[in-house]
């Protein structure tokens, strides 16, 4: 599938223009899913002159079908699982099966925290606006588990910036973020 964009950095940049036109009040901070998120945001946050950090989530795969998101686990004081239930019917992936891959997946963020942060500190969400960035979303499992854990964690107002999304996922993610974050997750 062709998309209306060179690359990653590209499509930062022309995010970055959508969300100066939106005013976004500060303090701001722009957080990346990692891998393809990372390039994607450190556009958007040079752009904002905001701090750029990470959001460790890892999706919960289907059984035979690892792409396929059952879910999607944030870490933190309590971690925050989303699950989609259909799938989860859809694919038999039940209790066990998903308490199983939260275990491993929680591990590997916590291998992915070692590598990527050390001991830096990171920037505090409570009363910024965050922005939440990733190269494209699909079901939106792990946007949405980690626009959940930044609300309990104090995040004033909470922006998806997203080049490609399909629009039954920009529903899903409306509901979860501030409306300005589906118009521009809508609009890319």
């Amino acid at each position: 599938m062709k998309t209306p964009f060179a690359n990653r950095a590209e499509a930062g940049r022309l995010l970055a223009e959508r969300l100066v036109a939106l005013k976004l009040p500060t303090p701001r901070v722009v957080l990346a899913l990692p891998r393809g998120g990372v390039p994607v945001a450190a556009e958007i946050a040079e752009v904002l002159n905001a701090p750029l950090d990470l959001v460790l989530v890892r999706k919960i795969g289907a059984p035979m079908q690892p792409e396929l998101a059952v879910g999607a686990i944030v870490d933190g004081e309590t971690p925050e699982l989303v699950i989609n239930h259909d799938i989860a019917r859809q694919t038999g992936a039940d209790r066990e099966y998903i308490d199983d891959a939260c275990k491993r997946e929680l591990a590997e963020i916590e291998r992915r925290r070692a590598r990527y942060l050390a001991n830096r500190p990171r920037p505090d969400p409570r009363g910024r606006t965050v922005i939440v960035v990733d190269d494209g979303i699909a079901t939106g499992a792990t946007a949405i588990a980690a626009l959940r854990a930044l609300k309990k964690r104090g995040a004033a107002r909470r922006i998806v910036a997203v080049p490609v999304s399909p629009p039954d996922t920009v529903e899903r993610l409306e509901k979860e973020a501030n409306k300005a974050a589906a118009e521009q997750a809508a609009e890319e």
